[in-house]
């Protein structure tokens, strides 16, 4: 694989940048004034390729590719746990593997999503999800994604993300939109 395409938008890093190597999952400094291409911008994040390799830089070094940074999550006042169920699988579906330009929800990586409430009134998001391989190196770095962004909606002051291998990830799994963006349908 190339690694990006007449497609993939050049460009220039405006300052030193942290990145993570797919699929390697190692955290990486990308220095200002490094060249390459966006391959991938999906979910506020962004697969990029330098020197024969993807990087994935979160949204919010956004600035350092010259891009925006996503813009905060908003949530009508006394909204109820459906309203913040919404918002959690909205906030799934933004996602994506580094590799593959199809979030975890449509992946079906998702298990299961469920809330609870704290004595303070704020709010705990637990999901139980997988991963397409038990030795993928973004592992983590899906887990840690998931997380950050569920604790980016207001009200949910924690989530808790497990990450399960039962039942084992198949691509019966996957919605029909992803099978068909995939090839597979």
């Amino acid at each position: 694989m190339s690694g990006f395409s007449l497609s993939s938008e050049p460009f220039t890093l405006e300052r030193d940048c942290q990145a993570v190597m797919v699929p390697q999952g190692e955290t990486v400094t990308l220095p200002a004034g490094q060249i390459g291409y966006i391959t991938q911008a999906l979910g506020g994040s962004f697969t990029v390729y330098v020197e024969g390799n993807l990087f994935r830089i979160a949204g919010d070094d956004a600035d350092a590719l010259g891009k925006e940074p996503p813009k905060p999550i908003e949530l009508a006042e006394g909204a109820s746990d459906d309203d913040v169920e919404k918002l959690v699988w909205q906030q799934l579906r933004t996602c994506f593997d580094p590799e593959i330009p199809i979030n975890v929800v449509e992946l079906g990586l998702v298990y299961d999503v469920s809330l609870e409430h704290g004595d303070d009134g704020a709010r705990k998001a637990y999901v139980k999800m997988t991963l397409t391989a038990p030795g993928c190196g973004m592992g983590d770095i899906l887990v840690d994604d998931v997380r950050t962004k569920l604790e980016l909606i207001p009200t949910v002051n924690e989530a808790d993300v497990d990450l399960v291998f039962d039942p084992p990830w198949n691509h019966s799994m996957m919605s029909d939109a992803a099978k068909l963006e995939t090839g597979m349908l």
